[in-house]
């Protein structure tokens, strides 16, 4: 029996140690792929990382680069604006001279042909 109880050990041993292995080896495989996961995951926000002061240069270049269109555009209306507001007085001086002949030659204007703002200008010079 000292012979059968031997072999059942070493049996039951056996397969005890095969299963201990397996186990190990599952926990193994499985720790493998979580720290793979996290190596991954390492590596991913590490390129992130990298990556973000190059990102955020060419954001910045792109957004100075439209400060200065915009800038230049506001320049360009600003002129337009001024010229163009030379032109509206230029163009309110003449009709203020036109109107003092008109009376000082006895000749009233037709009230309709004086346009709504402009008779409003003519009254408050503003």
């Amino acid at each position: 029996m000292t012979g059968t109880w031997g072999v059942v050990a070493g049996i039951l041993g056996s397969i005890l140690g095969a299963t201990a292995l397996l186990g190990s080896g599952l926990f193994a495989a499985r720790a493998t792929r979580a720290a793979a996961r996290t190596t991954a995951e390492a590596t991913r926000a590490q390129a992130q990382a990298a990556a973000e002061p190059a990102q955020r240069q060419a954001d910045l270049a792109s957004f100075r680069e439209i400060r200065d269109e915009m800038k230049a555009k506001i320049e360009r209306q600003n002129e337009r604006i001024d010229a163009l507001s030379g032109l509206v007085l230029a163009y309110s001086w003449t009709v203020d001279r036109l109107i003092h002949r008109m009376r000082a030659a006895d000749i009233t204007p037709d009230p309709r042909d004086i346009h709504d703002q402009v008779r409003e200008h003519m009254h408050t010079r503003s």
